[in-house]
């Protein structure tokens, strides 16, 4: 995996950059992007707890990314490929320094490959939002800006976090996200607010996501335990409704009353328990990794 975030630029330009390293957005044995950073676990701080909490912020952008690659030539206009490439690896590079980050924390050797490409499903600690697929592009950019508002409202909270290396990844991916959150809310108030069908389509895609969204603002035993460090989702729930509520006024949509997604035994995406989709995903994103064990591309 490697990083892309320089809106300056298109997906299709990096394409065509001079570099030393002729690789691009996706493979193996890249350089440490925590490299020449301190990343000992502050004091008093459970490295096992640490480690989670990146991964689940991690495995969030890491699994949203590998779905957004999936619309590339499959959106309207080559400007919408362009930003939506743009968003996708500006997720994969926040997947990539959390993953480091957990990797760090751990101290077992295993890196940023190991997390991505050489984990079961169970040991993935996604919210189940990121992973469902979307039925069109309504439901894209409706998850993309719900997300985006909830990552956000956590990240501008995290760069106060008592982990000074994830505080700086937060202070890096805020101007990221905000890009995301205005971007999806810019196409939902363009698809609410427009035609009949496009509206309908807003309705539908709001009742498809929707379900989903309790589950952003569980509060799990990590989160309590790691006071300072990690920002405690139930706390951001007030403003991430305040600013999706603004969006669909202005789109001419409500909030869908639909009941939340079922758990397993109490359980969700932080604890290991996801959906089919996202063994789908994992096939697709780990097939060569698991074909050439130890090979470098």
């Amino acid at each position: 995996m490697t990083e892309f975030s320089d809106h300056e630029e298109t997906a299709y330009e990096a394409l065509s950059l001079d570099a030393d390293d002729p690789r691009w957005a996706f493979g193996t044995g890249f350089s440490d992007p925590l490299a020449g950073i301190d990343t000992s676990v502050p004091e008093n701080v459970d490295a096992a707890d640490l480690t989670a909490y990146c991964l689940m912020l991690g495995d969030d952008a890491l699994v949203l990314s590998h779905r957004l690659q999936q619309w590339i030539t499959r959106l309207p206009e080559l400007e919408e490929e362009a930003a939506v490439a743009n968003v996708a690896l500006d997720l994969l590079g926040q997947a990539r320094l959390l993953l480091s980050r957990a990797a760090a924390a751990e101290g077992s050797g295993r890196s940023e490959d190991d997390y991505a490409y050489r984990r079961e499903q169970h040991e993935f600690l996604n919210v189940r939002l990121v992973e469902r697929a979307d039925a069109d592009f309504a439901e894209m950019v409706t998850r993309l800006l719900i997300f985006s508002a909830f990552r956000l409202a956590v990240l501008q909270r995290l760069r106060d976090s008592r982990d000074p290396v994830l505080a700086a990844i937060a202070a890096k991916a805020t101007n990221e996200v905000t890009y995301h959150r205005d971007y999806a809310a810019g196409w939902v108030v363009r698809l609410g607010d427009g035609t009949e069908g496009s509206h309908d389509r807003m309705v539908a895609a709001l009742d498809a996501v929707w379900p989903y969204v309790d589950e952003l603002f569980r509060t799990g035993d990590v989160e309590r335990r790691l006071t300072g460090v990690a920002v405690d989702p139930g706390e951001v729930r007030n403003e991430v409704e305040t600013v999706l509520e603004q969006v669909f006024s202005e789109a001419g949509l409500k909030r869908p009353d639909v009941p939340p997604a079922a758990l397993v035994s109490g359980r969700a995406g932080r604890e290991g328990v996801h959906t089919e989709a996202l063994s789908y995903i994992l096939a697709e994103l780990q097939s060569v990794a698991r074909s050439h064990p130890g090979a470098e591309w």
